[in-house]
């Protein structure tokens, strides 16, 4: 037994799905320290958007540590700060005419989700938060209420209230109208809803099985929410950041969400750092009412601002992005054809495989790893293939995972598959 099994929690668990010692990291690419090589269609679950140790990104990184800087200052002003909000806003906010306020939570998804709830009660005075079937919002009890599996609700040891959660698209399989349920309750004094504070959404549900949203139900959604005074709030922690095509998940469907939730890829590097951002007439915070002590991290400032400058100062990156996106669907495609009931779930460089056995998925995640590929699952019952390659993938690096996804899956299956290249 080594010090893993013995000392680490029981908790643990991408560590039993993959049994290596990782020990170094290049770009798309792992390497264990018994020597196996492992290409990387993980992403650190989305938080190495633009691969590992980048080199683009780690100059800086060593520049600022190495030159005595401040590498922790709570919310205090420092060169670093500066300079990623000025990045942000001319390169993200400005030509996508969005006002929004930027607020540094703490370093985690689920810190930018509770602050997001948090700042919507106290904007509207009202408590209870919409969400949907299958989300995930993160672990904290806040994020859990509005979380749907239940295997991770059950965690927080307590129950988890003032949250309604409502059918995500496609969850009724088109049997009813879009929000008819939510439309009528809204206008029915009768119907027993409070007036939330909120809808939560994902516009693609990275752990409950890469259903991703129509942009016409999103628009929907915004419009509803608009017409009753409910903020909408769009989870973008592990869609945004570019994982979909453009840098915010919602851009597609045109619509301006009240608040926004960043974490994971922010940073660019794979370090701790969260924003949440709001439109400034919501920003009623006093001093100090949300804080956190790793909210001033400033080696992620650094990196978080290489990454903007050296990605989405024009729109070639965006453009790449996009073929890679398309080579993966179409391979993706070709597989799940060879299996009955099998369908391709998802959007841009956040897609899976949905199996109507959930064993088949699992299996096809572990022949995977068997032959070099990480990739993980994702769904209620586990029952997707999720891959989640970084977006600095060559289109060499997605064909070769491709292939070796298309020889797990006929080795697991039985089903003969043809994957000719789409490179």
């Amino acid at each position: 037994m080594d010090i893993f099994d013995s000392l680490e929690s029981e908790v643990r668990s991408y560590s039993r799905n993959w049994d290596a010692v990782f020990d170094s990291a290049s770009g798309s690419t792992m390497h264990s320290e018994d020597g196996r090589t492992f290409l990387d269609f993980f992403a650190g679950a989305g938080a190495l958007n633009y691969g590992h140790n980048n080199p683009v990104l780690l100059r800086p990184l060593l520049d600022h540590l190495q030159s005595g800087a401040v590498v922790h200052s709570l919310d205090m002003k420092t060169p670093a700060k500066r300079r990623f909000l000025e990045t942000f806003e001319e390169l993200i906010l400005k030509p996508r005419d969005l006002d929004y306020k930027v607020m540094f939570p703490g370093p985690t998804g689920t810190n930018t989700v509770e602050a997001a709830l948090k700042l919507a009660r106290k904007v509207t005075g009202r408590t209870q938060i919409l969400s949907f079937t299958n989300a995930f919002h993160g672990m904290t009890l806040g994020s859990l209420s509005v979380t749907g599996n239940s295997m991770k609700r059950h965690g927080a040891g307590v129950p988890l209230t003032n949250t309604t959660s409502m059918p995500y698209d496609g969850y009724l399989e088109g049997q009813v109208p879009d929000f008819l349920w939510l439309r009528q309750a809204l206008e029915d004094s009768g119907s027993g809803l409070d007036r939330p504070a909120a809808v939560i959404v994902e516009t693609v549900q990275g752990e409950g099985g890469l259903r991703a949203a129509r942009a016409s139900w999103l628009r929907g959604l915004a419009d509803l929410c608009h017409q009753h005074g409910v903020l909408l709030i769009v989870d973008d922690v592990q869609a945004g950041c570019g994982r979909t095509g453009t840098f915010f998940s919602f851009e597609e469907a045109g619509i301006t969400p009240d608040i926004v939730c960043l974490s994971k890829s922010i940073s660019g590097y794979g370090l701790p750092m969260a924003l949440t951002l709001f439109k400034p007439e919501h920003d009623l915070w006093s001093p100090g009412e949300h804080n956190g002590t790793f909210r001033g991290h400033n080696p992620a400032f650094i990196t978080a601002t290489a990454a903007l400058e050296h990605y989405w100062r024009d729109g070639r990156f965006a453009a790449d992005v996009a073929g890679l996106a398309a080579q993966l669907r179409e391979g993706l495609s070709r597989i799940a054809a060879a299996t009955e009931g099998s369908v391709v779930r998802g959007r841009g460089l956040l897609t899976g495989i949905y199996y109507a056995d959930p064993e088949a998925a699992r299996k096809i995640a572990a022949e995977s790893f068997a032959r070099g590929l990480l990739v993980e699952t994702s769904g209620p019952r586990s029952e997707v293939v999720k891959t989640m390659p970084a977006l600095t993938t060559t289109a060499g690096e997605l064909q070769t995972g491709l292939d070796i996804l298309a020889d797990a899956a006929e080795y697991v299956t039985g089903e003969p598959v043809t994957l000719t290249s789409v490179a």
